[in-house]
């Protein structure tokens, strides 16, 4: 019989499990069988909790998204300025639970899976939103509409970039090193502004 309150505990081993698996081959070139076996699990298990391997990518993917959001809505809610706002998403983008080799692993091929799994890439668009969203909330202190837009755009994009540099080791090797990049940028596109 079963134990009472075990499926949470098991489904966040098996997603642990899986960006573990990820991480190591740097590609989803893994099984359930080897992503239960690492969960301590059964692959049976496994496939009863989530079905498919396609299944749990986006259950994995999902619990990351929500980690990320939580952060970022924690360090949001601990800022004063519309500088700090920014940079307060900047530095979650990079936090130690975020910019590790496993995650960024699983990152990078989130955003490959994307182009062939419609549910993966309604979540990625829902990553992109947040994060255009997240930015605009202290760019539009500072900066006009569509300045800040811009800007929010190209911060994006620099995120993601180096993400997928790290990824492929090749780039910034540390999230201080990231984060001082993302921050320069910001500090050149906003120079001269009063900064409320």
């Amino acid at each position: 019989m079963p134990k009472i309150g075990m499926e949470p505990l098991r489904r966040k081993a098996l997603i642990d499990a899986t960006i573990s698996a990820i991480g190591e081959r740097g590609s989803l070139d893994v099984t359930m069988s080897e992503i239960a076996g690492r969960a301590g699990v059964s692959s049976a298990l496994a496939h009863h909790y989530f079905g498919a391997k396609d299944e749990l990518l986006f259950a994995t993917m999902r619990h990351i998204l929500s980690e990320l959001n939580t952060d970022t809505r924690r360090a949001l809610r601990a800022t004063g300025t519309a500088r700090q706002r920014v940079s307060a998403v900047v530095a979650v983008s990079f936090s130690d639970d975020q910019f590790q080799p496993e995650t960024i692993a699983a990152w990078l091929a989130f955003y490959v899976e994307a182009q062939k799994s419609s549910a993966l890439r309604r979540l990625l668009k829902i990553y992109a939103r947040r994060l255009h969203s997240n930015l605009m909330s202290g760019l539009t202190g500072i900066l006009s509409r569509r300045e800040a837009d811009r800007v929010a755009e190209a911060t994006a994009a620099l995120i993601d970039g180096l993400y997928i540099r790290r990824a492929l080791k090749d780039g910034v090797p540390d999230a201080a090193t990231a984060i001082a990049l993302v921050e320069d940028y910001l500090e050149t596109k906003l120079s001269g502004r009063s900064l409320p």
